[in-house]
């Protein structure tokens, strides 16, 4: 049986990630669509997942990842979000990441690309920024 590692997080997250379940934006509400209920490859996701002092968009434990989609709460936080990505990284998780723009009108291209990481990377491999490989497209 395999064992679960566990994740450091600050427990005064768990009331904001649920807040943040209960308002997810559009293009969160249509990537969950698909990633809820194992859809993906038979893998489980969460969403809003609180980890270390911060909370991704999706989660999935048994491949370490994280996937991001970067919306207008994003804008002009390139730094303070790369940082945030390192701070997570350390804990062996790898991250994807996608604008809203992309999630809302190509979400085909998304998951071809998460479906991609997922089978050439499997439970272990770097972060990637996907959104350059779909707009090469």
């Amino acid at each position: 049986m395999m064992t679960r590692k566990f994740l450091p997080y600050d427990p005064r997250l768990s009331q904001i990630a649920r807040m943040l379940r209960k308002n997810m934006t559009l293009a969160e509400i249509l990537l969950w669509n698909q990633l809820k209920q194992n859809q993906l490859l038979g893998y489980d996701f969460h969403r809003q997942k609180p980890i270390a002092e911060f909370v991704v968009d999706f989660y999935c434990p048994k491949l370490s990842l994280a996937i991001e989609i970067d919306g207008d709460s994003h804008e002009g936080k390139l730094e303070k979000d790369s940082k945030r990505q390192h701070d997570i990284e350390k804990f062996g998780i790898r991250f994807l990441r996608f604008s809203d723009e992309e999630v809302k009108h190509n979400l085909d291209g998304v998951l071809e690309a998460i479906r991609m990481s997922i089978e050439s990377d499997g439970p272990s491999g770097a972060s990637h920024r996907i959104s350059k490989r779909l707009s090469a497209q």
